[in-house]
């Protein structure tokens, strides 16, 4: 564009794992949400093996974006290069590079390259993308080298699961419950104060108080992407409880001729360092996913139990 500038941005970082595993990792864009910490949520639109399609919302600077994003995958190389074809605002234009270099049978050094243009070239257009872009750049390398270099305890590390409920009522009733979470401190038991943000729509930003188990509260910070046509409300937490990495997950209604199953998925990365202060001397990471599954399993269940009886008394009242 005429009298806009590209500017260009680079970033790497050497990380203790094979090579293979780190592209692995950035090749597996729809686990971005649980290994990136600015990524909420990335739905694969489109992919033939090589080329791909992908949704992204994501904060950058504290804002939620969103936008698509075209990839091509050169596994044989190590390369991933991407480039937004519906793209974040305030940028004209906004494409890069992802590639891995091996340095050894355990070594390798991690890049990301940007570049971008501005719309008009503003300044401020230019600052707060260039900030943006490095603020997230440090955080993806930081969190992809975490990840890498426990490869081989990774599936220890993560734990997914799904909680759900079978709801004689329809479906509007109980995304509504969901959806409606401003209205939970008072109706959820474990839940005692929200404060709720809506930036634009079908985006929530919601800080929650939560009920601890030795009565005290802790408070947790997510994002919420809502998609009330498909029954499904993403969310990803950006302030984690102890022992807690990583976290994010989906509630989802499947309705049927006699009702709705509603299903509540987490997916979260455990944080060892917090293990023997939280649960005590001695203990393991086993203890830690058995805590944590227990506490997200048993607050998803009485969720869901909630949202049944909310649809199932209006039903009842009709």
């Amino acid at each position: 564009m005429p009298g806009e500038r590209v500017r260009r941005l680079s970033h790497a970082v050497d990380v203790a794992a094979p090579a293979g595993v780190v592209y692995g990792l950035i090749a597996d864009a729809e686990r971005w949400p649980l290994y990136f910490p600015p990524n909420v949520y990335v739905e694969r639109l489109d992919f033939d093996g090589v080329r791909e399609r992908l949704r992204m919302w994501c904060l950058a600077d504290g804002q939620v974006k969103s936008w698509t994003s075209g990839r091509i995958q050169d596994s044989a190389q190590r390369r991933i290069s991407f480039h937004q074809d519906q793209i974040m605002a305030p940028a004209e234009s906004m494409g890069g590079v992802w590639s891995v270099q091996p340095l050894g049978p355990d070594r390798c050094r991690l890049t990301v390259e940007h570049e971008f243009t501005a719309v008009g070239d503003r300044p401020e257009d230019v600052a707060w993308l260039e900030r943006a872009t490095i603020a997230n750049a440090h955080s993806d390398l930081r969190s992809l080298r975490f990840l890498a270099e426990r490869w081989a305890r990774l599936d220890e590390l993560v734990l997914s699961f799904e909680e759900s409920v079978r709801v004689k009522g329809p479906a509007e009733l109980v995304y509504g419950f969901l959806y409606e979470v401003a209205d939970w401190p008072g109706q959820v038991p474990h839940v005692r104060r929200v404060d709720l943000a809506e930036p634009q729509v079908g985006v929530q930003k919601v800080t929650m108080s939560l009920a601890a188990a030795d009565g005290g509260t802790h408070t947790v910070e997510s994002v919420r992407v809502c998609f009330p046509h498909a029954g499904r409300i993403v969310h990803k937490d950006t302030v984690t409880r102890k022992l807690v990495a990583a976290h994010c997950g989906e509630w989802s209604l499947v309705p049927d001729e006699r009702g709705v199953t509603v299903v509540s998925q987490h997916h979260v990365v455990l944080r060892e360092k917090d293990i023997a202060r939280t649960l005590g001397a001695g203990a393991t990471l086993e203890d830690a996913r058995h805590h944590v599954r227990a506490q997200l399993g048993y607050e998803s269940l009485q969720t869901l139990r909630l949202a049944r009886q909310h649809a199932e008394s209006a039903v009842r009242v009709l």
